[in-house]
């Protein structure tokens, strides 16, 4: 039998983020909203405002949501178009792992559900007001709920169609992954151990039991609650060894059991979230991936863009500065889960997925290069000293690319000038 997965409130905090980037859920709620208006419109009915409101004429509630429902519906087709084609421009410009930050754009699904719900409201209200459901206080009711969702629907079209004019370019995705990796660095930073105690990047194999995982994929979501509720009914300690943005298989242990003999694995692994994919919520090395993969694609010789990957070095430099920076007291995770042991990020592996793909395929850029290595001179100027060591030996493979890349060598002397450790 399956075991059941607990519902937890960090459970129920993934699940609504999850949530609120579907595209149809909006759309879904505003709908629901426009025709419970057009009922709500009918009480008006049921009291004295007949008396006071001016009386409108039916005709001319009935011309308006008829303009509005043959507007609507085409403007709600040409914004599904349009964002389409902002989602195939930043697939194929930036990278397809930004998709999902495109398509969780606010105001682009505000406006698809304004539009949507509008043509649902003006629907049902002309049904409603063709077989005399109102009378004159629910008439004026209508009529004023038209003239305001006119105003919502010009506002919404105006905001509209200023974002989709940057949506899916390539410094408009730089943008949104960057605010997504700001988000989940700042998260990990405050909470280096999620909450839990501090563990080892890579235990022993003789470091208690292995749990392994029941499906092949990545790790997006670590159920802490679920995990520290299973070990004080186990009475065992909780080692966890893959991380969100882990990928994991039937042979890749995603937890380690002290204390115990005993116990249902099944238990244990239900607290891990598997998918196909990575997200961006709980991995920060996801999104500097995604960063990278930008910066990547534009130093290829179809696209030969290196002011984008010039941009890029710039995020990297703001994110790291944003991990050493020093940290908000009120924000910092309290240690709640004393029976899992949690490893934080290490320095090394964030420079990795930041650097090493942009340091191999800029090399030959010498303005690229250049300003590599004045970034790595910037955050080998930090207090940090793990951030320093890794900035310099990034310097110096960097250094020895570029080297290997340029043919002339006062490009080479330039770069060497620029490295942040001394080169010469």
């Amino acid at each position: 039998m399956p075991q059941l997965r607990r519902l937890t409130t960090d459970r129920l905090r993934v699940f609504f983020s999850r949530l609120k980037d579907r595209l149809w859920v909006r759309p879904l709620g505003l709908s629901v909203l426009a025709v419970g208006g057009t009922f709500v419109a009918r009480l008006a009915d049921g009291t004295g405002l007949a008396k006071v409101l001016p009386r409108i004429q039916l005709d001319s509630v009935e011309s308006l949501l008829t303009i509005m429902a043959s507007s609507m519906l085409v403007i709600a087709t040409f914004a599904v178009g349009a964002m389409v084609a902002a989602y195939a421009s930043a697939s194929v410009s930036a990278t397809p792992r930004s998709i999902p930050l495109v398509i969780s754009d606010d105001v682009t699904q505000n406006a698809l559900s304004a539009f949507i719900g509008a043509f649902i409201f003006s629907i049902v209200s002309l049904i409603s007001v063709q077989n005399e459901i109102f009378g004159h206080a629910g008439l004026f009711s209508i009529f004023s709920l038209t003239l305001l969702v006119f105003v919502i629907v010009i506002v919404t079209f105006v905001r509209w169609v200023d974002r989709i004019a940057r949506l899916g370019r390539v410094v408009n995705t730089i943008e949104k992954v960057e605010e997504a990796a700001t988000d989940a660095l700042d998260r990990r930073r405050h909470a280096p151990t999620l909450g839990a105690l501090a563990g080892p990047m890579n235990p022993t194999r003789d470091l208690g039991a292995p749990v392994f995982s029941p499906t092949v994929g990545y790790v997006q979501h670590i159920d802490l609650e679920t995990l520290q509720s299973v070990a004080e009914d186990a009475n065992c300690r909780v080692l966890v060894t893959a991380l969100p943005g882990t990928f994991v298989s039937a042979r890749r242990p995603l937890l380690r059991i002290e204390g115990c003999e005993a116990f249902d694995p099944e238990a244990f692994a239900v607290a891990f979230k598997i998918c196909p994919n990575r997200a961006f919520d709980d991995d920060p090395r996801f999104a500097l991936v995604a960063l990278s993969e930008i910066a990547d694609k534009a130093l290829s010789p179809g696209t030969n863009d290196p002011g984008t990957a010039i941009n890029v070095i710039g995020s990297m430099v703001r994110l790291f500065t944003l991990w050493v920076s020093p940290l908000e007291k009120d924000r910092v995770a309290e240690i709640t889960y004393d029976r899992v042991f949690v490893p934080s990020l290490e320095i090394d592996d964030l420079f990795d997925d930041a650097f090493t793909a942009l340091a191999r395929d800029g090399a030959g850029f010498v303005e690229v290069a250049i300003r590599l290595q004045k970034a790595f001179r910037a955050l080998a100027e930090t207090d940090d000293q793990a951030m320093v060591a890794a900035a310099n030996r990034h310097s110096r493979m960097a250094l020895a690319r570029s080297e290997q890349a340029m043919s002339l060598q006062d490009d080479i002397e330039a770069v060497r000038r620029a490295a942040a450790f001394s080169a010469v």
